[in-house]
């Protein structure tokens, strides 16, 4: 039976086993995605962590997170900025987040071009008042 070959410890202890692999491999993730993103050290030092990341594997995670602590998160709190910017953006562009008084400069430089007539600026002009 393999309820007595494999007792209630030593499922406990495969368990905590296999949650600190994968604790240790998304340290080291996030390690060796730091070092090919950070702009301030060259190849040479980038290669030297990326040595030590592999010789030392679990020390070598440890060492980076206290050495680089500050500037791992500096630069991960810059990325998630610009991707909020970037996404910001986007929904902007998509969504025509434009304010009523640019909606309503579009809709006059359209006007003088002759796209539209007064009748459309005038229903333009109130729809971007009402939002």
């Amino acid at each position: 039976m393999i309820a007595t070959s494999y007792p209630l410890l030593e499922v406990f202890w495969t368990i905590l086993i296999f949650f600190a692999f994968v604790i240790w491999l998304w340290m080291l993730f996030v390690a060796i995605g730091d070092i090919f993103r950070r702009k301030d050290i060259g190849g040479w030092a980038k290669t030297a962590w990326i040595v030590v990341l592999v010789v030392l594997p679990y020390f070598g995670v440890f060492i980076y997170l206290i050495a680089e602590h500050k500037g791992l998160q500096e630069r991960t709190v810059k990325q998630q900025q610009a991707s909020e910017e970037q996404f910001s953006e986007y929904v902007k562009g998509v969504a025509g987040g434009s304010s009523p008084a640019d909606q309503i400069a579009t809709a006059k430089a359209l006007l003088d071009d002759g796209t539209i007539d007064a009748a459309e600026f005038d229903r333009i002009k109130q729809k971007a008042l009402a939002a």
